[in-house]
C-alpha cells in the first residue's frame, strides 16, 4: 500500500477500500506526516485552502429524557451543568450576528431533548427568519427527532442544514443508548433530506467501538449522502456512563480524520469536540485534512475561542471562507 495510491483511489473512485481503512488505523508501517500529506492532496483538490468556521449555540440545555451515556445533558448524567429552557430570541439573534462578524460561516442552533414540540418548531422558524433578514450567515438546526413536515417548515424559514448525528454504528448503538433505536436516527436524517435540507451528521470516536464499527459508520454516512460530517472524539466529562471508552492518542485521531477524508473526499469534514483535548500541539495538522472546524465550545464543554481558532487558520496559510462582509450588531 502506498500513500499516493490512497490519493488516486479517493479522487478517482470517490472512496477507499475497507482494507485501506484497516491499514491506516492498525499498521505500524503507516507514517503520520506522509499520510496527512496524502489526505491534504485530496482536501486541496476539492476545497483548496479554505476553512469554514462553525459556531455552536447551546440554545436549550439539559433535562433530556434520553439516556445517551456520553452526554452530560441526559437526565441520568451526574454531571452538574447549567440547565435552561430556550434562550431569549433577541440573544440568539445577537449571538448569530456576533458569530458572523467574527468569521463564522455557519451558526448552529442546538436544542437538548428528544424532539421539539410544534410550538418550539414555530419559534425556531421565527428566530431563524429574523436572523436571515439581518445577516446572511448559514443556519443549521439540531433539535432531535424530526418529521418531514417539520423539516419543510424549517427549510422555508431559512434553515439550510439539519444536524442529527449517528454517533456510532448500528450494532454498537445499544451500548451507548437504550431509550431509542439507531433506525430512529436514520429515519430523521432521511426525513430532513427528503425536505430538501442538507444533512450534517457526525460521529463520536473513542467510545469503545471497533474498526468494523467505524467502517459501518462510514457506509451509513455515504448512504444518506451527508453534506457535512463532524468528527468528534469522546470527552470523558464528569458524570458520563460510557464503560469502555478508549484512551485516544493524537496520532490516532489524525489518522481517523484522514480515513474520513479519503472515504468521502467531496464531503465537508469537520473536526469537532476533543480537538483541543486530544490533538494539543498537533491541532494545526488537522487543517491539512478537514475543511471545517468548530470554535468556542461544544455544548457543555469549552474549547478554543474563535480568535485563537481564526489565528491558527491564518498562521498555517489557510483562508477563512466567508459569506459576505459584515452585519450590524443589533
Amino acid at each position: 500500500m502506498g500513500y499516493q495510491e490512497l490519493v488516486e483511489k479517493s479522487l478517482k473512485q470517490g472512496t477507499v477500500d475497507l482494507e485501506d481503512i484497516k491499514w491506516i488505523l492498525t499498521s505500524k508501517k503507516v507514517e503520520l506526516l506522509p499520510l496527512i500529506y496524502a489526505a491534504y492532496q485530496v482536501r486541496y483538490h476539492y476545497f483548496s485552502n479554505k476553512v469554514k468556521i462553525h459556531i455552536l449555540n447551546n440554545v436549550q440545555s439539559g433535562n433530556c429524557p434520553e439516556d445517551c451515556k456520553y452526554c452530560a445533558q441526559s437526565k441520568q448524567s451526574q454531571n452538574k451543568i447549567k440547565t435552561y429552557p430556550m434562550k431569549r430570541d433577541e440573544d440568539i439573534i445577537r449571538q448569530a450576528i456576533e458569530a458572523y462578524n467574527n468569521g463564522a460561516f455557519r451558526y448552529c442552533l442546538v436544542f437538548s431533548g428528544r424532539k421539539a414540540t410544534e410550538r418550539k418548531i414555530q419559534r425556531i422558524c421565527s428566530v431563524v427568519s429574523k436572523i436571515k433578514e439581518l445577516c446572511p450567515i448559514e443556519i443549521c438546526v439540531s433539535a432531535g427527532f424530526l418529521t418531514y413536515e417539520e423539516a419543510l417548515k424549517l427549510k422555508k424559514a431559512g434553515v439550510t442544514r439539519y444536524n442529527h448525528n449517528l454517533n456510532t454504528s448500528n450494532r454498537y448503538y445499544e451500548t451507548i443508548c437504550s431509550t431509542h433505536k439507531y433506525n430512529k436516527r436514520v429515519d430523521t436524517i432521511r426525513a430532513a433530506k427528503h425536505s430538501g435540507l442538507e444533512i450534517c451528521s457526525g460521529v463520536i470516536l473513542g467510545m469503545g467501538e471497533g474498526i468494523d464499527d467505524i467502517i459501518d459508520m462510514i457506509h451509513q454516512l455515504q448512504e444518506v449522502k451527508a453534506a457535512a460530517i463532524p468528527v468528534n472524539f469522546f470527552l470523558p466529562v464528569e458524570g458520563h456512563r460510557v464503560l469502555n471508552y478508549s484512551n485516544l492518542t493524537s496520532q490516532y485521531c489524525l489518522k481517523i480524520l484522514c480515513v474520513f477524508r479519503f472515504a468521502m473526499p467531496q464531503t465537508e469534514i469537520r473536526v469537532g469536540a476533543g480537538r483541543e483535548y486530544y490533538l494539543r500541539s498537533k491541532q494545526s495538522l488537522c487543517l491539512y485534512i478537514v475543511n471545517s472546524i468548530f470554535a468556542n465550545g461544544y455544548l457543555t464543554t469549552g474549547g478554543d475561542g474563535i480568535d485563537t481558532t481564526r489565528q491558527m487558520i491564518i498562521d498555517n496559510g489557510f483562508a477563512i471562507e466567508l459569506n459576505h462582509d459584515s452585519c450590524s450588531i443589533i
